[in-house]
Protein backbone atom coordinates (compact mmCIF):
# COMPACT_ATOMS: atom_id res chain seq x y z
CA UNK A 1 0.00 0.00 0.00
CA UNK A 2 1.17 3.38 -1.22
CA UNK A 3 0.70 6.16 1.49
CA UNK A 4 0.35 9.88 -0.59
CA UNK A 5 0.13 12.10 1.87
CA UNK A 6 3.50 11.51 4.61
CA UNK A 7 5.49 14.96 4.56
CA UNK A 8 9.09 15.58 3.44
CA UNK A 9 11.03 17.63 5.44
CA UNK A 10 10.62 20.51 2.94
CA UNK A 11 6.35 20.51 2.90
CA UNK A 12 5.98 19.06 -0.17
CA UNK A 13 3.80 15.44 -0.33
CA UNK A 14 6.06 11.77 -0.27
CA UNK A 15 5.36 8.72 -0.61
CA UNK A 16 5.98 5.20 0.92
CA UNK A 17 7.34 2.02 -0.92
CA UNK A 18 7.38 -1.47 -0.43
CA UNK A 19 10.71 -2.53 0.82
CA UNK A 20 13.77 -2.98 -1.27
CA UNK A 21 15.76 -6.32 -1.21
CA UNK A 22 18.89 -4.95 -0.14
CA UNK A 23 21.06 -7.21 -1.55
CA UNK A 24 19.65 -7.49 -5.18
CA UNK A 25 21.83 -4.76 -8.01
CA UNK A 26 19.58 -1.39 -8.34
CA UNK A 27 18.88 -0.43 -11.98
CA UNK A 28 19.95 3.17 -12.24
CA UNK A 29 21.10 2.73 -15.77
CA UNK A 30 17.43 3.50 -17.56
CA UNK A 31 15.49 6.66 -17.14
CA UNK A 32 12.39 4.81 -16.06
CA UNK A 33 9.81 7.26 -14.33
CA UNK A 34 8.73 5.33 -11.72
CA UNK A 35 8.44 8.11 -8.83
CA UNK A 36 5.77 10.06 -10.37
CA UNK A 37 3.53 6.56 -9.82
CA UNK A 38 2.10 7.54 -6.66
CA UNK A 39 0.92 10.79 -7.77
CA UNK A 40 -1.39 9.51 -10.34
CA UNK A 41 -2.88 6.58 -7.97
CA UNK A 42 -3.88 9.63 -5.81
CA UNK A 43 -5.50 10.63 -8.52
CA UNK A 44 -7.48 7.54 -9.20
CA UNK A 45 -9.98 7.24 -11.60
CA UNK A 46 -9.57 11.37 -12.55
CA UNK A 47 -7.83 10.04 -15.46
CA UNK A 48 -9.76 6.59 -15.99
CA UNK A 49 -11.32 5.98 -19.54
CA UNK A 50 -13.25 3.76 -21.00
CA UNK A 51 -13.30 2.53 -24.53
CA UNK A 52 -15.51 0.12 -26.49
CA UNK A 53 -15.23 -2.66 -28.78
CA UNK A 54 -16.60 -0.59 -30.79
CA UNK A 55 -14.44 2.89 -30.80
CA UNK A 56 -11.16 3.86 -32.67
CA UNK A 57 -11.53 1.08 -35.24
CA UNK A 58 -10.30 3.32 -38.14
CA UNK A 59 -7.14 4.10 -39.20
CA UNK A 60 -7.67 7.66 -39.45
CA UNK A 61 -8.12 9.86 -36.65
CA UNK A 62 -8.32 13.26 -38.34
CA UNK A 63 -8.57 12.85 -42.50
CA UNK A 64 -8.25 16.58 -43.28
CA UNK A 65 -4.98 17.25 -41.06
CA UNK A 66 -1.82 17.31 -42.34
CA UNK A 67 -1.16 14.72 -39.47
CA UNK A 68 -4.48 12.46 -40.18
CA UNK A 69 -3.67 10.15 -37.43
CA UNK A 70 -2.84 12.58 -34.59
CA UNK A 71 -6.17 12.35 -32.42
CA UNK A 72 -7.84 16.05 -32.50
CA UNK A 73 -8.41 15.64 -28.43
CA UNK A 74 -4.11 15.38 -27.75
CA UNK A 75 -3.85 18.01 -30.41
CA UNK A 76 -5.82 20.23 -28.36
CA UNK A 77 -4.05 18.79 -24.68
CA UNK A 78 -0.62 19.36 -25.83
CA UNK A 79 -0.86 22.98 -27.42
CA UNK A 80 -2.98 24.16 -24.29
CA UNK A 81 -0.49 22.48 -22.16
CA UNK A 82 2.53 24.37 -23.88
CA UNK A 83 0.59 27.79 -23.33
CA UNK A 84 0.13 27.19 -19.94
CA UNK A 85 3.53 26.02 -19.02
CA UNK A 86 4.90 28.60 -21.62
CA UNK A 87 7.79 26.04 -22.57
CA UNK A 88 7.28 26.36 -26.47
CA UNK A 89 5.63 28.09 -29.16
CA UNK A 90 3.02 25.38 -30.67
CA UNK A 91 0.19 27.47 -32.15
CA UNK A 92 1.52 28.30 -35.46
CA UNK A 93 3.63 24.63 -35.87
CA UNK A 94 2.17 21.10 -37.22
CA UNK A 95 2.17 18.43 -34.31
CA UNK A 96 3.32 15.19 -35.01
CA UNK A 97 2.69 12.76 -33.32
CA UNK A 98 5.09 9.70 -32.67
CA UNK A 99 5.27 6.29 -30.78
CA UNK A 100 7.78 7.85 -28.36
CA UNK A 101 10.46 10.49 -28.94
CA UNK A 102 12.44 7.60 -30.51
CA UNK A 103 10.46 7.30 -33.88
CA UNK A 104 10.19 11.07 -34.32
CA UNK A 105 14.00 11.60 -34.11
CA UNK A 106 14.04 8.87 -36.92
CA UNK A 107 11.46 10.59 -38.89
CA UNK A 108 13.42 13.82 -38.38
CA UNK A 109 16.73 12.85 -39.54
CA UNK A 110 14.55 11.09 -42.64
CA UNK A 111 13.21 14.26 -43.47
CA UNK A 112 15.93 16.61 -42.98
CA UNK A 113 18.06 14.07 -45.23
CA UNK A 114 15.69 13.04 -48.12
CA UNK A 115 16.80 15.11 -50.82
CA UNK A 116 16.41 13.51 -54.11
CA UNK A 117 20.26 14.84 -55.15
CA UNK A 118 21.91 13.65 -52.03
CA UNK A 119 25.03 11.84 -53.04
CA UNK A 120 25.83 10.79 -49.29
CA UNK A 121 24.90 10.88 -45.95
CA UNK A 122 24.92 13.40 -44.42
CA UNK A 123 26.81 13.64 -40.99
CA UNK A 124 24.64 13.77 -37.74
CA UNK A 125 25.79 15.49 -34.76
CA UNK A 126 25.60 16.43 -31.24
CA UNK A 127 27.84 18.17 -28.32
CA UNK A 128 29.15 15.65 -26.10
CA UNK A 129 28.04 14.67 -23.23
CA UNK A 130 25.24 13.56 -25.64
CA UNK A 131 22.30 11.77 -25.45
CA UNK A 132 23.93 7.89 -25.61
CA UNK A 133 21.12 6.62 -27.77
CA UNK A 134 22.19 8.59 -30.47
CA UNK A 135 24.92 6.83 -32.12
CA UNK A 136 22.16 3.35 -32.18
CA UNK A 137 19.73 5.16 -33.13
CA UNK A 138 21.29 6.93 -35.86
CA UNK A 139 23.19 4.19 -37.72
CA UNK A 140 20.19 1.42 -36.29
CA UNK A 141 18.81 1.70 -39.86
CA UNK A 142 22.27 1.26 -41.89
CA UNK A 143 20.67 4.06 -43.68
CA UNK A 144 22.72 5.72 -46.98
CA UNK A 145 20.89 9.07 -46.40
CA UNK A 146 22.33 9.80 -43.03
CA UNK A 147 25.00 8.80 -40.23
CA UNK A 148 26.36 9.48 -36.75
CA UNK A 149 29.76 11.53 -37.05
CA UNK A 150 30.10 11.82 -33.28
CA UNK A 151 30.44 15.34 -31.29
CA UNK A 152 29.52 18.67 -32.48
CA UNK A 153 32.14 20.23 -30.62
CA UNK A 154 34.87 18.24 -32.81
CA UNK A 155 32.68 18.26 -35.78
CA UNK A 156 33.27 22.15 -35.68
CA UNK A 157 36.58 22.31 -35.86
CA UNK A 158 37.34 19.78 -38.79
CA UNK A 159 38.06 20.72 -42.01
CA UNK A 160 36.78 18.23 -44.39
CA UNK A 161 34.78 20.92 -46.46
CA UNK A 162 31.52 19.19 -45.73
CA UNK A 163 29.29 21.47 -45.12
CA UNK A 164 25.92 20.05 -44.93
CA UNK A 165 24.80 18.50 -41.34
CA UNK A 166 22.35 17.59 -38.59
CA UNK A 167 23.04 19.04 -35.32
CA UNK A 168 20.37 17.77 -32.37
CA UNK A 169 20.30 19.80 -29.80
CA UNK A 170 18.95 18.35 -26.42
CA UNK A 171 18.51 21.06 -23.93
CA UNK A 172 18.13 20.55 -20.93
CA UNK A 173 21.09 17.30 -21.24
CA UNK A 174 20.77 13.92 -20.68
CA UNK A 175 23.06 13.13 -19.02
CA UNK A 176 24.19 16.62 -17.48
CA UNK A 177 20.97 18.68 -17.30
CA UNK A 178 22.82 21.61 -18.47
CA UNK A 179 20.86 23.97 -21.32
CA UNK A 180 22.21 24.03 -24.44
CA UNK A 181 22.12 25.76 -27.80
CA UNK A 182 23.59 24.82 -31.10
CA UNK A 183 27.49 24.29 -31.27
CA UNK A 184 28.45 23.86 -35.18
CA UNK A 185 28.83 27.46 -36.70
CA UNK A 186 29.29 26.02 -40.10
CA UNK A 187 26.54 27.24 -43.00
CA UNK A 188 24.36 24.98 -44.39
CA UNK A 189 23.67 23.07 -41.27
CA UNK A 190 19.84 21.57 -40.20
CA UNK A 191 18.78 21.25 -36.30
CA UNK A 192 16.72 18.93 -34.37
CA UNK A 193 16.02 20.32 -30.68
CA UNK A 194 15.45 17.86 -28.45
CA UNK A 195 13.33 18.94 -25.12
CA UNK A 196 12.25 15.58 -23.53
CA UNK A 197 13.30 17.52 -20.07
CA UNK A 198 11.76 21.43 -20.44
CA UNK A 199 9.53 21.12 -18.13
CA UNK A 200 9.15 22.47 -14.67
CA UNK A 201 9.83 19.46 -12.63
CA UNK A 202 13.32 19.14 -14.07
CA UNK A 203 14.34 22.89 -15.00
CA UNK A 204 13.31 26.74 -14.85
CA UNK A 205 11.50 27.87 -17.74
CA UNK A 206 12.85 30.99 -19.00
CA UNK A 207 11.38 31.66 -22.27
CA UNK A 208 9.06 29.41 -24.73
CA UNK A 209 11.48 27.65 -27.17
CA UNK A 210 10.92 28.80 -30.80
CA UNK A 211 12.76 26.49 -33.16
CA UNK A 212 12.30 24.37 -36.44
CA UNK A 213 11.57 20.90 -35.14
CA UNK A 214 11.56 20.38 -31.50
CA UNK A 215 11.02 16.99 -30.01
CA UNK A 216 8.71 16.48 -26.66
CA UNK A 217 7.61 12.81 -24.76
CA UNK A 218 4.87 11.92 -23.18
CA UNK A 219 6.93 9.55 -20.64
CA UNK A 220 9.44 12.56 -19.50
CA UNK A 221 6.60 15.09 -19.05
CA UNK A 222 3.93 12.97 -16.85
CA UNK A 223 5.71 9.73 -16.52
CA UNK A 224 3.86 7.74 -18.66
CA UNK A 225 6.67 6.12 -20.58
CA UNK A 226 4.20 2.83 -21.56
CA UNK A 227 2.13 4.51 -23.20
CA UNK A 228 4.94 5.51 -26.05
CA UNK A 229 3.74 8.73 -26.73
CA UNK A 230 5.82 11.45 -28.09
CA UNK A 231 5.17 14.68 -30.42
CA UNK A 232 7.36 17.05 -32.37
CA UNK A 233 6.30 20.57 -33.26
CA UNK A 234 7.27 21.27 -36.36
CA UNK A 235 7.50 24.62 -38.63
CA UNK A 236 8.08 23.83 -42.30
CA UNK A 237 5.22 21.95 -44.10
CA UNK A 238 7.05 20.03 -46.14
CA UNK A 239 9.05 18.69 -43.05
CA UNK A 240 6.10 17.68 -41.05
CA UNK A 241 5.00 15.76 -44.43
CA UNK A 242 8.19 13.84 -44.51
CA UNK A 243 7.99 13.00 -41.36
CA UNK A 244 4.73 11.86 -41.12
CA UNK A 245 5.19 10.21 -44.23
CA UNK A 246 8.21 8.15 -42.79
CA UNK A 247 5.45 7.28 -39.90
CA UNK A 248 2.95 6.34 -41.95
CA UNK A 249 5.55 4.17 -43.94
CA UNK A 250 6.97 2.87 -40.53
CA UNK A 251 3.57 1.91 -38.28
CA UNK A 252 1.04 2.95 -40.39
CA UNK A 253 0.15 6.06 -37.42
CA UNK A 254 0.07 5.86 -33.74
CA UNK A 255 -2.05 4.16 -31.61
CA UNK A 256 -4.97 5.61 -30.76
CA UNK A 257 -5.98 4.12 -27.60
CA UNK A 258 -2.67 5.59 -26.21
CA UNK A 259 -3.42 8.77 -27.78
CA UNK A 260 -6.59 9.46 -26.27
CA UNK A 261 -5.04 8.31 -22.95
CA UNK A 262 -2.22 10.92 -23.09
CA UNK A 263 -5.05 13.23 -23.81
CA UNK A 264 -6.78 12.80 -20.77
CA UNK A 265 -3.64 13.26 -18.47
CA UNK A 266 -2.18 15.68 -20.34
CA UNK A 267 -5.71 17.63 -20.08
CA UNK A 268 -5.50 17.24 -16.42
CA UNK A 269 -2.41 19.26 -16.61
CA UNK A 270 -3.33 22.18 -18.01
CA UNK A 271 -7.09 22.52 -16.75
CA UNK A 272 -8.45 26.06 -14.59
CA UNK A 273 -7.20 24.74 -11.28
CA UNK A 274 -3.31 24.71 -12.60
CA UNK A 275 -3.63 28.76 -12.97
CA UNK A 276 -3.94 28.95 -9.06
CA UNK A 277 -0.13 27.66 -9.80
CA UNK A 278 1.06 29.84 -12.34
CA UNK A 279 -1.25 32.61 -11.98
CA UNK A 280 -0.98 35.15 -14.17
CA UNK A 281 3.23 35.06 -13.67
CA UNK A 282 5.84 36.69 -14.37
CA UNK A 283 3.86 39.78 -12.93
CA UNK A 284 3.02 38.08 -10.03
CA UNK A 285 -0.47 39.11 -10.02
CA UNK A 286 -1.88 36.89 -7.56
CA UNK A 287 -0.41 38.67 -4.76
CA UNK A 288 -2.28 42.15 -5.69
CA UNK A 289 -5.94 42.26 -5.16
CA UNK A 290 -8.38 44.30 -8.03
CA UNK A 291 -8.50 47.84 -7.45
CA UNK A 292 -11.87 47.51 -7.77
CA UNK A 293 -12.26 44.74 -5.19
CA UNK A 294 -10.16 46.90 -2.40
CA UNK A 295 -12.68 50.59 -3.43
CA UNK A 296 -15.75 48.27 -2.86
CA UNK A 297 -14.61 46.15 -0.02
CA UNK A 298 -12.93 49.63 1.54
CA UNK A 299 -16.44 51.28 1.32
CA UNK A 300 -18.42 48.18 2.92
CA UNK A 301 -16.27 48.07 5.69
CA UNK A 302 -16.63 52.08 6.78
CA UNK A 303 -13.11 52.32 5.93
CA UNK A 304 -13.61 55.16 3.28
CA UNK A 305 -14.00 58.57 5.12
CA UNK A 306 -16.04 61.21 3.98
CA UNK A 307 -13.53 62.76 2.26
CA UNK A 308 -11.98 59.63 0.39
CA UNK A 309 -16.27 58.74 -0.46
CA UNK A 310 -15.84 61.77 -2.49
CA UNK A 311 -12.89 60.54 -4.32
CA UNK A 312 -14.78 57.42 -5.02
CA UNK A 313 -16.56 59.04 -7.26
CA UNK A 314 -14.19 61.32 -8.94
CA UNK A 315 -11.82 60.85 -11.45
CA UNK A 316 -9.07 62.25 -9.81
CA UNK A 317 -5.63 60.66 -10.15
CA UNK A 318 -5.26 60.91 -5.93
CA UNK A 319 -7.48 57.69 -6.15
CA UNK A 320 -4.52 55.53 -7.60
CA UNK A 321 -2.99 56.36 -3.73
CA UNK A 322 -5.63 53.54 -1.90
CA UNK A 323 -3.63 51.06 -3.62
CA UNK A 324 -0.38 50.14 -2.93
CA UNK A 325 2.25 49.50 -5.93
CA UNK A 326 3.18 45.85 -6.65
CA UNK A 327 6.99 46.51 -6.01
CA UNK A 328 6.76 47.88 -2.52
CA UNK A 329 4.09 45.15 -1.56
CA UNK A 330 6.72 42.27 -3.13
CA UNK A 331 9.53 44.17 -0.94
CA UNK A 332 7.42 44.03 1.77
CA UNK A 333 6.41 40.84 1.62
CA UNK A 334 9.72 39.11 1.27
CA UNK A 335 11.31 41.89 4.17
CA UNK A 336 8.61 40.13 6.29
CA UNK A 337 9.01 36.72 5.24
CA UNK A 338 6.39 36.42 3.50
CA UNK A 339 8.27 34.84 0.20
CA UNK A 340 9.95 31.72 2.12
CA UNK A 341 9.51 28.68 -0.06
CA UNK A 342 6.64 27.43 2.15
CA UNK A 343 4.53 30.09 2.13
CA UNK A 344 5.27 31.22 -1.68
CA UNK A 345 3.90 27.55 -2.35
CA UNK A 346 0.71 28.11 0.09
CA UNK A 347 0.39 31.00 -1.81
CA UNK A 348 0.16 29.61 -5.32
CA UNK A 349 -2.07 26.76 -3.97
CA UNK A 350 -0.84 23.72 -2.24
CA UNK A 351 -3.39 21.66 -3.76
CA UNK A 352 -2.19 17.75 -3.62
CA UNK A 353 -3.37 17.54 -7.87
CA UNK A 354 -1.22 19.87 -8.65
CA UNK A 355 1.02 17.78 -11.05
CA UNK A 356 4.33 20.07 -11.01
CA UNK A 357 4.35 21.21 -7.79
CA UNK A 358 4.64 17.89 -6.21
CA UNK A 359 7.40 16.75 -8.95
CA UNK A 360 9.23 19.54 -8.68
CA UNK A 361 9.36 19.15 -5.09
CA UNK A 362 9.65 15.59 -4.68
CA UNK A 363 13.21 15.78 -7.09
CA UNK A 364 14.38 18.72 -5.22
CA UNK A 365 14.32 16.94 -2.10
CA UNK A 366 15.88 14.61 -3.88
CA UNK A 367 18.72 16.14 -4.87
CA UNK A 368 19.16 18.17 -1.49
CA UNK A 369 19.87 14.44 -0.09
CA UNK A 370 22.21 13.47 -2.94
CA UNK A 371 23.93 16.75 -2.77
CA UNK A 372 24.59 15.99 0.99
CA UNK A 373 25.90 12.28 0.48
CA UNK A 374 28.30 13.74 -2.16
CA UNK A 375 29.97 15.80 -0.18
CA UNK A 376 29.61 13.70 2.64
CA UNK A 377 32.05 10.70 0.43
CA UNK A 378 34.55 13.60 -0.90
CA UNK A 379 35.04 11.47 -3.89
CA UNK A 380 32.44 12.58 -6.12
CA UNK A 381 31.73 15.42 -7.77
CA UNK A 382 28.03 17.11 -9.08
CA UNK A 383 27.56 20.08 -11.80
CA UNK A 384 25.74 23.19 -10.10
CA UNK A 385 23.24 24.71 -11.65
CA UNK A 386 22.40 28.81 -11.77
CA UNK A 387 19.25 30.18 -9.60
CA UNK A 388 17.03 31.06 -12.65
CA UNK A 389 13.37 33.01 -12.84
CA UNK A 390 11.06 30.25 -13.89
CA UNK A 391 8.01 32.05 -15.62
CA UNK A 392 5.83 28.90 -15.10
CA UNK A 393 6.27 28.90 -11.34
CA UNK A 394 6.72 32.48 -10.38
CA UNK A 395 10.03 32.18 -8.70
CA UNK A 396 13.88 31.76 -8.96
CA UNK A 397 15.01 28.02 -8.74
CA UNK A 398 17.88 26.18 -9.64
CA UNK A 399 17.89 23.12 -12.45
CA UNK A 400 16.75 19.10 -10.88
CA UNK A 401 17.33 16.77 -13.51
CA UNK A 402 16.57 13.61 -14.41
CA UNK A 403 19.57 12.66 -14.50
CA UNK A 404 22.86 13.27 -11.80
CA UNK A 405 25.84 13.51 -14.01
CA UNK A 406 28.56 12.28 -11.26
CA UNK A 407 32.66 12.66 -11.46
CA UNK A 408 35.13 10.82 -9.89
CA UNK A 409 37.65 13.42 -8.30
CA UNK A 410 40.86 10.59 -9.54
CA UNK A 411 41.15 10.79 -13.02
CA UNK A 412 42.30 7.46 -13.87
CA UNK A 413 39.17 5.77 -11.75
CA UNK A 414 36.72 4.09 -14.04
CA UNK A 415 33.53 5.55 -12.12
CA UNK A 416 31.49 2.87 -13.49
CA UNK A 417 33.45 0.26 -12.51
CA UNK A 418 33.30 1.74 -8.90
CA UNK A 419 29.92 2.23 -8.43
CA UNK A 420 29.16 -1.24 -10.19
CA UNK A 421 31.06 -2.77 -7.71
CA UNK A 422 28.81 -1.72 -5.03
CA UNK A 423 25.26 -3.51 -6.73
CA UNK A 424 24.34 -0.31 -8.70
CA UNK A 425 23.78 -0.82 -12.15
CA UNK A 426 24.75 3.14 -14.20
CA UNK A 427 25.62 4.16 -17.41
CA UNK A 428 29.25 5.18 -18.15
CA UNK A 429 30.78 8.40 -19.66
CA UNK A 430 32.49 6.83 -22.24
CA UNK A 431 28.77 6.03 -23.72
CA UNK A 432 27.89 9.95 -24.25
CA UNK A 433 30.83 10.75 -25.84
CA UNK A 434 32.66 11.89 -22.44
CA UNK A 435 35.45 10.41 -19.96
CA UNK A 436 35.32 7.55 -18.06
CA UNK A 437 35.44 9.15 -14.77
CA UNK A 438 31.43 10.07 -15.15
CA UNK A 439 28.45 8.05 -15.04
CA UNK A 440 24.89 8.92 -15.69
CA UNK A 441 22.74 7.79 -12.56
CA UNK A 442 18.87 8.20 -13.03
CA UNK A 443 16.60 10.34 -10.27
CA UNK A 444 13.58 8.79 -11.27
CA UNK A 445 13.32 5.62 -9.83
CA UNK A 446 10.94 4.89 -7.11
CA UNK A 447 11.48 5.87 -3.46
CA UNK A 448 12.86 2.56 -2.05
CA UNK A 449 15.62 2.01 -5.10
CA UNK A 450 16.80 5.66 -4.56
CA UNK A 451 16.77 5.37 -0.66
CA UNK A 452 19.07 2.13 -1.37
CA UNK A 453 21.30 3.97 -3.73
CA UNK A 454 21.99 7.09 -1.20
CA UNK A 455 22.67 4.10 1.32
CA UNK A 456 24.82 2.49 -1.32
CA UNK A 457 26.64 5.36 -2.54
CA UNK A 458 27.28 6.74 1.12
CA UNK A 459 29.04 3.72 1.98
CA UNK A 460 31.81 3.97 -1.13
CA UNK A 461 33.65 6.91 0.32
CA UNK A 462 37.20 6.52 0.73
CA UNK A 463 37.68 3.80 -0.83
CA UNK A 464 38.20 3.31 -4.50
CA UNK A 465 39.16 -0.45 -4.92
Amino acid sequence: MVVFNQKASNGCTKSSSPSTNISKTINLDQGDPTLFEPYWRKMGDKCTMVISASDSMSYFSDAGNLCWFLEPKLSDSIKNLHREIGNAKSNSRHIVVGTGSTQLYQAALYALSSSPDRTHPISVVSAAPYYSQYPEETDYLRSGLYKWAGDAYTFDKEEDGNTNYIEVVNSPSNPDGSIREAVVKRTGGKLIHDLAYYWPQYTPITCPADHDIMLFTFSKCTGHAGSRIGWALVKDTEVAKKMIKFIELNSIGVSKESQLRAAMILGTLSDNSYRNFNSNKPELNSIGVSKESQLRAEMILGKLSDNSYQNLNSNKPELNSMCVSKESQLRAAMILGKLSDNSYQNLNSNKPDNFFEYSQCLLAERWKKLREVVKRNQLLILPDYPLEYCNFTGKFTQSHPAFAWLQCKEEDVDCEKLIKAHKMMVRGGVRFGAEKKYVRVSMLSSEGVFNLFLQRLSAIKGNFN
